[in-house]
Protein backbone atom coordinates (compact mmCIF):
# COMPACT_ATOMS: atom_id res chain seq x y z
CA UNK A 1 0.00 0.00 0.00
CA UNK A 2 1.02 3.57 -1.04
CA UNK A 3 1.31 5.65 2.12
CA UNK A 4 -0.34 9.34 1.62
CA UNK A 5 1.73 12.10 2.64
CA UNK A 6 -1.17 14.39 4.11
CA UNK A 7 -2.29 11.15 6.14
CA UNK A 8 1.39 10.56 7.56
CA UNK A 9 1.35 13.92 8.70
CA UNK A 10 -1.77 14.13 10.41
CA UNK A 11 -0.95 10.65 11.94
CA UNK A 12 2.87 11.48 12.93
CA UNK A 13 2.47 11.14 16.53
CA UNK A 14 0.95 7.72 16.65
CA UNK A 15 3.25 6.73 13.50
CA UNK A 16 6.40 7.96 14.34
CA UNK A 17 7.68 5.13 16.65
CA UNK A 18 6.46 2.58 14.88
CA UNK A 19 8.30 3.89 11.84
CA UNK A 20 11.31 4.70 13.78
CA UNK A 21 11.64 0.95 14.68
CA UNK A 22 10.79 0.00 11.00
CA UNK A 23 14.14 1.98 9.77
CA UNK A 24 16.40 1.19 12.66
CA UNK A 25 15.54 -2.59 11.57
CA UNK A 26 16.48 -2.36 7.95
CA UNK A 27 19.37 -0.36 8.71
CA UNK A 28 20.69 -2.09 11.52
CA UNK A 29 20.19 -5.59 9.80
CA UNK A 30 20.60 -5.12 6.07
CA UNK A 31 17.24 -6.06 4.43
CA UNK A 32 14.78 -3.83 2.48
CA UNK A 33 10.85 -4.22 2.32
CA UNK A 34 10.09 -5.90 -0.72
CA UNK A 35 7.51 -2.95 -1.01
CA UNK A 36 10.18 -0.35 -0.59
CA UNK A 37 11.58 -1.91 -4.10
CA UNK A 38 8.65 -1.32 -6.42
CA UNK A 39 8.20 1.46 -8.53
CA UNK A 40 6.19 3.16 -10.99
CA UNK A 41 7.57 4.55 -13.86
CA UNK A 42 6.50 7.75 -15.30
CA UNK A 43 7.32 8.70 -19.18
CA UNK A 44 8.52 12.77 -19.30
CA UNK A 45 9.13 14.37 -22.24
CA UNK A 46 12.80 15.75 -22.06
CA UNK A 47 12.03 18.77 -23.95
CA UNK A 48 8.94 20.15 -25.24
CA UNK A 49 9.27 20.71 -28.73
CA UNK A 50 10.84 16.78 -29.04
CA UNK A 51 8.84 13.80 -30.87
CA UNK A 52 6.01 12.55 -28.56
CA UNK A 53 5.79 9.00 -30.54
CA UNK A 54 9.12 8.64 -30.46
CA UNK A 55 10.29 6.52 -26.82
CA UNK A 56 13.61 7.96 -26.95
CA UNK A 57 11.52 11.78 -26.31
CA UNK A 58 10.86 10.59 -22.95
CA UNK A 59 12.57 10.60 -19.72
CA UNK A 60 11.09 7.63 -16.98
CA UNK A 61 10.71 8.81 -13.50
CA UNK A 62 10.55 6.06 -10.89
CA UNK A 63 7.70 6.75 -8.40
CA UNK A 64 8.11 5.35 -5.13
CA UNK A 65 5.98 4.87 -1.92
CA UNK A 66 6.61 7.77 0.50
CA UNK A 67 8.22 5.54 3.37
CA UNK A 68 10.68 4.28 0.61
CA UNK A 69 11.80 7.47 0.33
CA UNK A 70 12.03 8.55 3.77
CA UNK A 71 14.31 5.85 4.45
CA UNK A 72 16.54 6.54 1.68
CA UNK A 73 16.65 10.14 2.55
CA UNK A 74 18.02 8.59 5.95
CA UNK A 75 20.79 6.32 4.22
CA UNK A 76 21.27 9.12 1.72
CA UNK A 77 22.36 11.85 4.81
CA UNK A 78 24.70 9.12 6.70
CA UNK A 79 26.37 8.44 3.57
CA UNK A 80 26.89 11.64 2.34
CA UNK A 81 28.13 12.47 6.05
CA UNK A 82 30.17 9.80 5.95
CA UNK A 83 32.14 10.67 2.49
CA UNK A 84 32.33 14.28 3.29
CA UNK A 85 33.97 13.42 6.60
CA UNK A 86 36.65 10.52 4.63
CA UNK A 87 37.09 13.60 1.70
CA UNK A 88 36.17 10.35 -0.70
CA UNK A 89 33.75 13.03 -2.57
CA UNK A 90 35.76 14.32 -5.59
CA UNK A 91 35.47 18.05 -5.98
CA UNK A 92 35.68 17.93 -9.35
CA UNK A 93 32.28 16.36 -9.79
CA UNK A 94 29.11 18.75 -9.50
CA UNK A 95 25.04 18.01 -8.93
CA UNK A 96 23.09 16.09 -6.38
CA UNK A 97 25.42 17.67 -3.58
CA UNK A 98 24.96 20.66 -1.75
CA UNK A 99 27.16 23.98 -3.37
CA UNK A 100 27.95 22.05 -6.45
CA UNK A 101 25.06 23.05 -9.34
CA UNK A 102 25.13 23.27 -12.53
CA UNK A 103 26.20 27.05 -12.29
CA UNK A 104 29.44 25.78 -10.09
CA UNK A 105 30.30 23.64 -13.04
CA UNK A 106 30.12 26.07 -15.97
CA UNK A 107 31.71 28.74 -13.38
CA UNK A 108 35.18 26.36 -13.33
CA UNK A 109 35.08 24.93 -16.67
CA UNK A 110 34.89 28.76 -18.04
CA UNK A 111 37.42 30.02 -15.37
CA UNK A 112 40.05 27.61 -16.37
CA UNK A 113 39.43 28.22 -20.20
CA UNK A 114 39.83 32.06 -19.45
CA UNK A 115 42.63 32.01 -17.50
CA UNK A 116 44.77 29.86 -19.90
CA UNK A 117 43.50 32.35 -22.92
CA UNK A 118 45.05 35.70 -20.69
CA UNK A 119 48.00 33.20 -20.72
CA UNK A 120 48.01 33.39 -24.56
CA UNK A 121 46.87 29.62 -24.96
CA UNK A 122 44.80 27.41 -26.51
CA UNK A 123 41.85 25.60 -25.48
CA UNK A 124 40.57 22.21 -26.46
CA UNK A 125 37.09 21.35 -25.21
CA UNK A 126 35.17 18.08 -25.09
CA UNK A 127 31.31 17.18 -23.93
CA UNK A 128 30.65 13.70 -23.62
CA UNK A 129 27.23 12.40 -23.13
CA UNK A 130 25.60 8.86 -22.07
CA UNK A 131 22.15 7.26 -23.22
CA UNK A 132 20.27 6.21 -20.81
CA UNK A 133 23.23 6.39 -18.23
CA UNK A 134 20.83 5.77 -14.88
CA UNK A 135 19.06 2.84 -16.78
CA UNK A 136 22.63 0.63 -17.65
CA UNK A 137 24.69 1.14 -13.77
CA UNK A 138 25.57 -2.74 -13.38
CA UNK A 139 24.71 -4.00 -9.85
CA UNK A 140 27.47 -5.83 -9.42
CA UNK A 141 30.01 -3.69 -10.30
CA UNK A 142 28.49 -0.79 -7.96
CA UNK A 143 28.48 -3.05 -5.00
CA UNK A 144 32.30 -3.77 -5.28
CA UNK A 145 33.39 -0.06 -6.05
CA UNK A 146 31.40 1.10 -2.43
CA UNK A 147 33.38 -1.67 -1.09
CA UNK A 148 36.61 -1.24 -2.91
CA UNK A 149 36.66 2.30 -3.46
CA UNK A 150 34.60 3.71 -0.53
CA UNK A 151 34.98 1.35 2.62
CA UNK A 152 31.61 0.21 2.51
CA UNK A 153 31.23 -3.36 4.64
CA UNK A 154 29.10 -4.80 7.01
CA UNK A 155 25.37 -4.33 7.22
CA UNK A 156 25.66 -1.02 5.32
CA UNK A 157 26.72 -2.77 2.02
CA UNK A 158 24.06 -5.93 2.52
CA UNK A 159 21.81 -2.54 3.14
CA UNK A 160 22.85 -1.36 -0.50
CA UNK A 161 22.94 -4.56 -2.22
CA UNK A 162 19.42 -5.58 -0.83
CA UNK A 163 18.28 -2.14 -2.16
CA UNK A 164 19.59 -2.79 -5.43
CA UNK A 165 18.76 -6.11 -5.92
CA UNK A 166 15.38 -7.63 -6.65
CA UNK A 167 13.64 -4.48 -7.44
CA UNK A 168 10.53 -4.47 -9.91
CA UNK A 169 8.71 -1.71 -11.96
CA UNK A 170 5.91 -1.11 -14.06
CA UNK A 171 4.76 1.65 -16.27
CA UNK A 172 1.87 3.62 -15.82
CA UNK A 173 0.18 5.89 -18.29
CA UNK A 174 -3.52 7.73 -17.57
CA UNK A 175 -5.46 4.56 -16.04
CA UNK A 176 -3.21 2.59 -17.44
CA UNK A 177 -0.45 0.63 -16.15
CA UNK A 178 2.13 -2.30 -17.66
CA UNK A 179 2.45 -5.99 -15.92
CA UNK A 180 5.91 -5.71 -12.69
CA UNK A 181 8.89 -6.45 -14.43
CA UNK A 182 12.13 -6.99 -12.51
CA UNK A 183 15.03 -4.59 -12.84
CA UNK A 184 18.35 -6.41 -13.42
CA UNK A 185 20.27 -3.02 -13.69
CA UNK A 186 20.18 0.38 -13.19
CA UNK A 187 19.80 2.82 -10.14
CA UNK A 188 15.97 4.87 -10.24
CA UNK A 189 15.53 7.79 -11.43
CA UNK A 190 13.68 9.91 -8.91
CA UNK A 191 14.96 8.26 -5.73
CA UNK A 192 16.70 9.85 -3.40
CA UNK A 193 20.00 7.63 -3.52
CA UNK A 194 19.85 6.56 -7.13
CA UNK A 195 21.63 9.96 -8.32
CA UNK A 196 24.08 9.88 -5.38
CA UNK A 197 25.03 5.85 -6.55
CA UNK A 198 25.42 7.20 -9.94
CA UNK A 199 28.04 9.83 -8.91
CA UNK A 200 29.87 7.27 -7.50
CA UNK A 201 29.83 4.61 -9.84
CA UNK A 202 31.30 7.47 -12.16
CA UNK A 203 34.11 8.96 -10.27
CA UNK A 204 36.73 7.00 -11.44
CA UNK A 205 36.72 8.95 -14.76
CA UNK A 206 38.30 12.10 -13.17
CA UNK A 207 41.51 10.05 -12.45
CA UNK A 208 41.93 8.52 -15.86
CA UNK A 209 41.38 12.12 -17.72
CA UNK A 210 43.67 13.61 -15.11
CA UNK A 211 46.44 10.57 -16.07
CA UNK A 212 46.46 12.02 -19.57
CA UNK A 213 47.66 15.62 -18.01
CA UNK A 214 43.67 16.98 -18.86
CA UNK A 215 41.20 18.60 -16.84
CA UNK A 216 37.66 16.38 -16.23
CA UNK A 217 34.61 17.89 -14.73
CA UNK A 218 31.58 15.69 -14.25
CA UNK A 219 28.05 16.89 -14.26
CA UNK A 220 25.49 13.89 -13.47
CA UNK A 221 25.93 12.20 -17.26
CA UNK A 222 27.70 14.59 -18.72
CA UNK A 223 31.69 14.29 -18.92
CA UNK A 224 33.95 17.46 -19.48
CA UNK A 225 37.30 17.40 -20.52
CA UNK A 226 39.53 19.84 -21.68
CA UNK A 227 43.46 20.80 -22.29
CA UNK A 228 45.92 23.96 -22.88
CA UNK A 229 48.56 24.39 -24.93
CA UNK A 230 50.22 27.08 -26.36
CA UNK A 231 49.83 27.31 -30.15
CA UNK A 232 52.61 25.30 -31.49
CA UNK A 233 51.59 22.69 -29.38
CA UNK A 234 48.20 22.53 -30.68
CA UNK A 235 48.33 19.64 -32.59
CA UNK A 236 50.34 17.41 -29.69
CA UNK A 237 46.97 18.87 -27.83
CA UNK A 238 44.90 17.16 -30.14
CA UNK A 239 46.30 13.89 -30.02
CA UNK A 240 45.84 13.84 -26.20
CA UNK A 241 42.61 14.65 -26.03
CA UNK A 242 42.02 12.08 -28.28
CA UNK A 243 43.50 9.24 -26.82
CA UNK A 244 41.65 10.70 -23.73
CA UNK A 245 38.28 10.34 -24.66
CA UNK A 246 39.32 6.77 -26.73
CA UNK A 247 40.14 5.27 -23.29
CA UNK A 248 37.21 7.31 -21.52
CA UNK A 249 34.92 5.34 -24.32
CA UNK A 250 36.77 1.81 -23.31
CA UNK A 251 36.05 2.73 -19.69
CA UNK A 252 32.58 3.03 -19.89
CA UNK A 253 31.78 -0.41 -22.12
CA UNK A 254 33.53 -2.21 -19.65
CA UNK A 255 31.14 -0.48 -17.30
CA UNK A 256 28.26 -0.83 -19.27
CA UNK A 257 27.48 2.77 -20.03
CA UNK A 258 27.54 3.78 -23.49
CA UNK A 259 28.31 7.01 -24.96
CA UNK A 260 25.38 9.45 -27.14
CA UNK A 261 27.53 10.34 -30.05
CA UNK A 262 25.02 12.72 -31.23
CA UNK A 263 25.68 14.68 -28.35
CA UNK A 264 29.02 14.21 -27.83
CA UNK A 265 30.94 17.65 -28.78
CA UNK A 266 34.43 19.15 -29.41
CA UNK A 267 34.67 22.99 -28.97
CA UNK A 268 38.37 24.64 -30.16
CA UNK A 269 38.50 28.21 -28.40
CA UNK A 270 41.56 29.93 -29.53
CA UNK A 271 41.26 33.33 -28.21
CA UNK A 272 39.44 35.24 -25.75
Amino acid sequence: MRAIPSLLKANVDILAPFLVELFNRSLSTGPVSTAFKEAYVTLRLKKADLDPADTKSYRPISNLSVLSKLLQRLVARQLLDYLIAENLIPDLQSAHRAFHSTETAVLKVMSDILKALDNGDIALVTLLDLSAAFDTVHHAILLKRLEISYGLNGHALCWFESYLTGRKQCVRCRNSRSLFTMILCAVPQGSVRGPILFLLYTADLLRLVDSHHLHPHLYVDVTQIYGFSDPSGAFQLQLRVLACVEEVSMWMRSNRLQLNPAITEVLAVLES
